[in-house]
């Protein structure tokens, strides 16, 4: 079985909602780092001009590969990455291999197999 992770950088009072919609699509957990900071293409400033440092979380997914791309599209569906300017984005790598994940590949062998 392979693997992608998916990394989503969300802004923070958006992280359970795209956990849940992800779970829903099928994955099966992640992992969220607290606190990041980021900026977009214009960065964002307070009414006195100063800067404005908004709040991000990372969110790993580790899926496998045939549930990735649906996985994806659900979590910029939910995060609103393409409607809403600054809501964050995603992106999924190839994984070259994983361990720790085999109670993962049991539980997803029997789903794969009645999609594919």
């Amino acid at each position: 079985m392979r693997f992608k992770l998916i990394v989503a950088f969300v802004d923070d009072d958006c992280t359970d909602k795209v956990m849940d919609a992800a779970r829903e699509a099928g994955a099966t957990g992640a992992t969220v780092i607290n606190h990041a900071r980021g900026e977009g293409i214009k960065k964002r400033k307070t009414f006195m001009g100063l800067g404005l440092d908004i709040q991000r979380d990372v969110i790993l997914f580790l899926v496998e590969e045939h549930m990735s791309r649906h996985i994806l599209e659900t979590i910029s569906t939910v995060g609103e990455f393409d409607t809403n300017s600054g809501k964050g984005i995603a992106i999924q790598l190839d994984v070259e291999d994983a361990v720790g994940v085999a109670h993962q590949v049991e539980e997803l062998s029997k789903e794969i197999e009645d999609q594919i």
